[in-house]
């Protein structure tokens, strides 16, 4: 188990700690992130890292992470590892990834968790993982989620949308929207399952009872149709949801999105969005 202090960029002492989570058939490489003073927090957002399905791993979001530990009113941040689809295609990595938020609730004590607020997070693909949480936590009745956050969702294995088919125009996006394509060969080789619910939630008719969600885009990402589009049937469905289409931040390829949330005002989106949860809903896991 390797630990580590550094100083963020607020000045406060940052604890980043590497350990396993338990995933669906045994353990799961894990990053804690810590900031401030010592105890409990009252809130842990679970993140599932990027990398179209296919590839990322911890360090893929790393700096975003130390930014988003400093930022959002210090909770704990876990991020988890998931199987990869050159390992084992769907539904192998939205198993893991519930399995990771059960053994959170469960290990609270050891991630320094007072256990009163679970949110999950991702980005790209890791936003479809952490939105298809919200499903099947619903689904199965545990954990409770307090909040969902989509950083620029991979929802739409067609890539049907207006943005992403208006991509292949210029070669810079083009690269993005044919990474998106093989990626989903890979995570969905069964073209059955791409109207699964849990492998595209975008395709879900059963939206209502899920936890109020945080849905990010940008200007130039070919994903924001499919975000923005998920978040309208959310608010459709009842569920307090906030949609954000944030500036253009030169967005080139899929692991350009880590960099780009650091810089389109991310951060300040997700540390309002939980402080409106603090404010509107009462505590309890």
């Amino acid at each position: 188990m390797n630990r580590r202090e550094d100083m963020g960029a607020l000045g406060a002492a940052l604890s980043v700690r590497d350990l396993e989570a338990g995933g669906f058939e045994g353990p799961l490489a894990a990053r804690l992130y810590k900031a401030g003073a010592d105890g409990k927090r009252d809130i842990l957002i679970v993140f599932f890292h990027g990398g179209g399905f296919v590839g990322g791993d911890l360090d893929h979001s790393d700096s975003f992470l130390r930014h988003l530990a400093e930022a959002s009113g210090y909770p704990v941040v876990l991020s988890s590892t998931y199987t990869l689809a050159t390992s084992k295609p769907f539904p192998a990595a939205v198993e893991d990834a519930h399995a990771v938020l059960m053994w959170a609730k469960k290990n609270k004590t050891k991630l320094g968790w007072s256990g009163k607020r679970l949110l999950v997070a991702g980005i790209e693909a890791g936003a479809n993982l952490a939105a298809v949480c919200g499903l099947m936590s619903r689904d199965r009745g545990a954990p409770k989620l307090a909040g969902q956050i989509l950083i620029m969702p991979m929802l739409d294995p067609g890539l049907t949308t207006c943005s992403m088919r208006e991509m292949p125009a210029c070669p810079d996006s083009a690269k993005v929207v044919n990474e998106c394509a093989a990626a989903y060969r890979g995570y969905l080789p069964h073209a059955a399952d791409r109207s699964h619910p849990y492998a595209s939630p975008l395709q879900s008719s059963r939206l209502k009872n899920l936890p109020p969600a945080l849905i990010l885009s940008t200007e130039d990402d070919p994903l924001r149709d499919e975000a923005e589009a998920y978040g309208n049937k959310l608010i459709n469905a009842g569920v307090p949801t906030t949609v954000r289409r944030l500036p253009a931040a030169r967005l080139q390829d899929p692991n350009a999105r880590n960099e780009c949330a650091c810089k389109a005002h991310v951060l300040s989106e997700i540390a309002n969005f939980i402080a409106g949860l603090d404010q509107a809903a009462p505590a309890g896991c």
